[in-house]
């Protein structure tokens, strides 16, 4: 073929291929920001009030037994039932501590009348001293029996040793129940206890035993309120009751509990669950500058230091802050410096992120949990 012919042909090929390139649409082009999830650090003053999970528990609560053995005779209250103190809850078939009774009785009245008879006796020398203190310690014997005998006939009628509400019953009617088994559940519903775990961090940092006494009182000067599911607008001021010392040896968080006066338009139960929160500006000794933020927002750099980006909200661009770690809780870990509060920081996406780079806030429908395989 002739090489001019051939080169004009290759050159008609090509424009061709120009021309219908040209004709489709250009690629879009790449997103020049990348979505990310941000989370807020919280300020001076925001990050001064604390959410805890908290129980509430009866600050009395009793498990109730008979202190003799026998048959349920009559159970006089259902579980939920208020009582006072005092009150009749249940009680045992006493026939058969009856009869002790009658017969100690007897035997008591008969070592009265010896006893009785041999004081004049002895007085006028018809009998020995020694027969008389003889007559005289089984007058004392039979007496002490017979209370005790009493006493357990007593113990057959179950009372209520202080105003609150059945929680639960163990037994029923006609069942044999034998000492110290557990017959009812009573806690008192007047003044409740609200119990949290706080971690070693903020313990360490309460104010001196002195002063947490002082707390105690009506003027006590930490703030505290509790609110419940459903009512989260309604909240119930608490007063310190104590601090645990020890640390729970799984959680390593130390056990603080409130009073809590029953809400009279709110019915509150001992075992439901609320939220508390806490005035740490208040508690604390000084003005704590830590900071807890998601693991997933603290990078490494180079020099394995670690980085948290920080989002600028004006220009939507990332640059990153150097930062000091402390401990890890759970998904969150402690910044003890590097970030001031009211920072917006990357606390999905960080590790992708580079110097300058503009991003875009996820929307809350986006922000779904990473699976177990996604990378950190």
């Amino acid at each position: 073929m002739n090489p001019v012919f051939r080169a004009s042909c290759l050159a008609l090929v090509a424009s061709a291929v120009l021309s219908a390139c040209g004709d489709k649409e250009p690629p879009a082009p790449e997103i020049s920001s990348r979505p990310v999830k941000t989370f807020l650090v919280a300020g001076s003053e925001g990050g001064s009030e604390r959410s805890f999970p908290g129980r509430i528990e009866s600050s009395n609560r009793a498990e109730l037994s008979f202190r003799v053995a026998g048959t349920v005779q009559d159970i006089l209250v259902k579980e939920g039932d208020l009582v006072v103190e005092g009150q009749l809850l249940a009680k045992l078939d006493p026939t058969d501590y009856q009869t002790v009774v009658n017969d100690r009785q007897a035997t008591f009245d008969n070592a009265e009348r010896n006893f009785q008879r041999g004081k004049e006796l002895v007085g006028d020398g018809f009998i020995s001293r020694t027969e008389f203190d003889r007559l005289e310690a089984n007058f004392k014997t039979s007496e002490a029996a017979l209370t005790a005998a009493k006493q357990d006939l007593a113990y057959t009628e179950l009372k209520a040793p202080f105003g609150g509400r059945v929680a639960k019953r163990y037994a029923e009617k006609f069942e044999e129940i034998g000492i110290k088994q557990p017959m009812f559940t009573l806690q008192d519903v007047d003044q409740l206890q609200v119990k949290v775990d706080l971690p070693e961090s903020l313990i360490r940092s309460l104010r001196p035993s002195q002063e947490v006494s002082e707390a105690r009182s009506e003027n006590t000067k930490v703030s505290a309120f509790v609110t419940f599911e459903g009512k989260p607008d309604q909240p119930f001021p608490l007063t310190i009751r104590e601090i645990s010392t020890r640390a729970d040896p799984k959680t390593q968080t130390f056990e603080v509990t409130f009073n809590l006066p029953a809400p009279e338009n709110f019915i509150v139960l001992p075992g439901m669950t609320a939220t508390v929160t806490i005035d740490l500006s208040q508690v604390m000794q000084n003005a704590d500058t830590t900071q807890w933020v998601p693991l997933n927002a603290v990078v490494a750099d180079n020099a394995l230091g670690a980085r948290v980006w920080v989002l600028d909200p004006q220009t939507m661009t990332v640059s990153s802050v150097g930062v000091e770690v402390g401990r890890m809780q759970g998904d969150q870990v402690e910044i003890l410096s590097g970030l001031d509060g009211g920072e917006e920081i990357v606390s999905v996406g960080a590790p992708y992120l580079a110097e300058g780079m503009q991003v875009t806030r996820m929307e809350e429908s986006e922000q779904a949990e990473p699976r177990a395989d996604d990378p950190k």
